[in-house]
């Protein structure tokens, strides 16, 4: 870290009193040196990677980070905080914050200096140092992993080392709010893994053996960066601890260094520390597991040693019945189920979006360049003639076709995947095949995702011999699984989906008037609420849904869904050039990107300007959403492509009616967020804290001062 930060990027008395006001603080610092090009455009993507999960940690600890195009190098800022930072950590404020600025696409630079700093967050001695740094150059040599110059207080005489000691204990930040003279490392920095291990001897690796007993872990979280590397150094330091070899596999976002085949099949247990699906889990199949949160492995990791080597010396190489299995472990601590089931169908529909999105545009070009009589054309597998322009629009139909045969099973596989791993994927494709042949559609296929994968989580439950261990994820699981899938979709809930699915296929076709109406608005609504977020995702495969046995409704439904998502973007394009004044420098920019992608449907153009100000910008796309919603169901708008935006005028029915319910709710929304935005800055807030526009001659907000990054 020599070259990413120096005592100019040091505050040892940072003033600010929100995360926002930190982060404009620090990076003021990196402005100053020439490292950050833009202080707004790098704040706005500081927001924007918070706003994705706060990065708070255990311990008093904030690291505010991100990759940004207005970064020249990798950079490091520190700040300590008297009063404390809310960084959204579960044990309370921060007072060490760490603002870490990497390039576009640096993401070697960026991991290395989060990997690096989180491993050393983990040494108590180091956050003490830090609390009790008297100068910003020690501070700077300290997280360089140097040692700090001497300085007049530290080769004095014993007066003036007492003197640098008082210092020391004076310091706020240093000193619990609760007992003075207390240092706040002792209550709150120390991780639980500085406990010494419980007092029950070790298990021996075998008897009368020399030989260590040797642990493999793996260690992940829904980032991959900070708590992945945090909870691999406390478990190494607890194998140091208790005298076992320890060997971690981080799997972090850039992919991981897979450990040695060999030191796994030596290994006499494993640790699973993960809040996210331990990749290639297969691998430590058949050894005694200890399975958790990634946290756990932070907070207690003594704890962990001493469990699973209780289980290997008990045979234990399986949970027992009614310990959480890895899938429930996953998540954030106290995550319900409800969080869980929908990131389950989420996972789902995320693999299934991209043969949406292909299968849909081919169809549609089959469509455009053969006409709406192209679905009655032969196969081109017995009949293709190379010069005829027919012949060509089958072929891309028919493939088109077949990509969108593998919706369902797509959806059903991957929910499973999302809920048991790997061994989810065969039961939930075989029950997402039996939701196409019994065509109970889009909801059997919902259905028989959720019902592998619980099945398979309960076969994963029973404990088995241990000669079947090494077959049960490629056989035993496969098997039994699949059978009773296929029972349960065949004879007892797929004919009353289908009946369901009849039903509302029925419904949708009959849609007419205030009805269709009344839906236009709810779909414009969630379609813009979290700008491609789970609300969005669903009614978009919903309306994909109605796709593979189109009707009328379904084509309304269709057309209502991608008209309401193409407004935001737009919406943010005309009010950035309606009113540039009310937008930061790097809005206007985004703005004129968000030509492109609203036009192309790709509701996520308007997210960098929700993460800015999302009070203002999200209401105002959600009230223009619904007013193309309502308008396109009330024009009877039908469009057979589930994908392409503006690219697929063609294949929209009543294509001038259909412009002019996008282009209503553009207006709505334009007109809003700058009404909202005007108001702020003639009745709201002091010019202070408004986002510095492009020619503004006025200097940034002074450190400490409030700036809505993020609302």
């Amino acid at each position: 870290m020599s070259d990413m930060i120096t005592a100019d990027l040091v505050d040892l008395d940072l003033a600010a009193e929100t995360k926002e006001a930190a982060a404009r603080s620090l990076a003021e610092r990196m402005v100053t040196l020439g490292r950050v090009t833009d202080l707004d455009g790098f704040l706005a993507d500081v927001a924007a990677r918070e706003a994705q999960m706060p990065t708070g940690l255990d311990g008093g600890i904030g690291i505010p980070h991100c990759r940004s195009a207005h970064v020249s190098e990798p950079t490091l800022a520190f700040g300590r905080s008297a009063r404390g930072i809310d960084f959204g950590a579960p044990d309370g404020p921060a007072d060490l914050i760490f603002l870490i600025a990497a390039p576009a696409g640096a993401d070697d630079a960026h991991l290395t200096i989060l990997s690096a700093l989180a491993r050393r967050l983990m040494n108590e001695e180091f956050t003490t140092a830090l609390r009790s740094a008297t100068d910003a150059s020690s501070a700077a040599a300290l997280i360089r992993g140097e040692e700090p110059e001497e300085t007049p207080a530290a080769t004095a005489g014993p007066a003036t080392a007492e003197t640098a000691s008082e210092a020391r204990s004076e310091t706020p930040s240093a000193v619990s709010s609760e007992t003075p003279g207390t240092p706040k490392s002792a209550e709150k920095s120390a991780p639980k893994s500085a406990v010494p291990a419980p007092e029950e001897p070790p298990a021996p690796a075998a008897a009368g053996s020399t030989e260590p007993f040797r642990i493999v872990a793996v260690t992940s979280c829904p980032t991959g960066i900070a708590h992945t590397y945090m909870a691999a150094e406390a478990l190494e330091q607890a194998g140091e601890r208790a005298g076992v070899e320890l060997t971690v596999e981080p799997q972090g976002s850039s992919g991981f260094n897979r450990l040695d085949p060999a030191v796994i099949a030596a290994a006499d247990a494993v640790i699973f520390a993960h809040d996210v699906p331990v990749r290639e889990k297969e691998r430590f199949a058949g050894k005694p597991t200890v399975d958790v949160g990634v946290k756990a492995g932070i907070n207690r990791p003594d704890e962990l040693i001493t469990e699973v080597r209780g289980k290997a010396a008990r045979g234990e190489a399986t949970a027992p019945a009614g310990h959480p299995t890895p899938v429930e472990s996953a998540g954030e601590a106290g995550e319900g189920y409800g969080t869980k089931l929908r990131k389950w169908l989420m996972s789902g529909v995320s693999y299934m979006v991209p043969f949406v999105a292909a299968g849909g545009l081919l169809i549609a070009l089959g469509f455009a360049i053969g006409g709406y009589t192209i679905d009655k054309a032969p196969s081109v597998a017995e009949h293709f003639v190379w010069t005829d322009h027919v012949s060509w629009a089958a072929l891309l139909f028919q493939i088109g076709g077949l990509a969108f045969d593998f919706l369902v099973p797509v959806l059903a596989g991957y929910i499973a995947y999302g809920m048991a791993d790997r061994p989810g994927l065969v039961p939930g494709f075989v029950g997402g095949m039996i939701a196409s042949t019994i065509e109970a559609g889009f909801l059997g296929g919902l259905a028989a995702g959720l019902i592998a994968g619980g099945t398979v989580m309960a076969i994963q439950r029973v404990r088995v011999p241990a000669v079947l261990r090494g077959i049960m994820p490629v056989v035993i699981i496969p098997l039994l699984s699949s059978i009773a899938v296929g029972f349960l979709m065949f004879l007892v809930v797929g004919k009353p989906i289908a009946e369901l699915q009849k039903a509302l296929t029925d419904w949708l076709s009959g849609l007419s008037g205030a009805n269709a109406i009344v839906l236009g608005v709810i779909l414009g609504l969630m379609m813009c609420f979290d700008l491609g977020g789970p609300l969005n995702k669903v009614a978009y495969a919903f309306a994909v849904g109605g796709l593979a046995d189109p009707n009328p409704g379904s084509l309304k439904v269709m057309a209502a869904v991608m008209a309401a998502g193409m407004v935001p973007p737009l919406a943010m394009a005309l009010a950035t050039t309606v009113r540039g004044k009310l937008f930061t420098r790097t809005e206007r920019e985004n703005g004129k990107a968000a030509w492109v992608l609203g036009a192309s449907f790709i509701t996520e153009g308007a997210i960098p300007f929700a993460a800015a100000d999302p009070l203002r910008v999200i209401p105002s796309a959600m009230a223009g959403g619904a007013v193309t919603g309502a308008l396109s169901m009330l024009f009877e708008c039908t469009l057979r492509a589930p994908h392409g935006g503006a690219f697929v005028i063609l294949l929209i029915g009543h294509p001038v009616l259909y412009v002019i319910a996008i282009a209503a709710g553009t207006a709505v929304s334009a007109g809003l967020v700058i009404l909202l935005k005007g108001a702020r800055r003639t009745g709201g807030p002091a010019r202070s804290e408004e986002p510095i526009a492009a020619g503004d001659t006025e200097a940034a907000a002074p450190s400490g001062t409030k700036v809505p990054v993020a609302v």
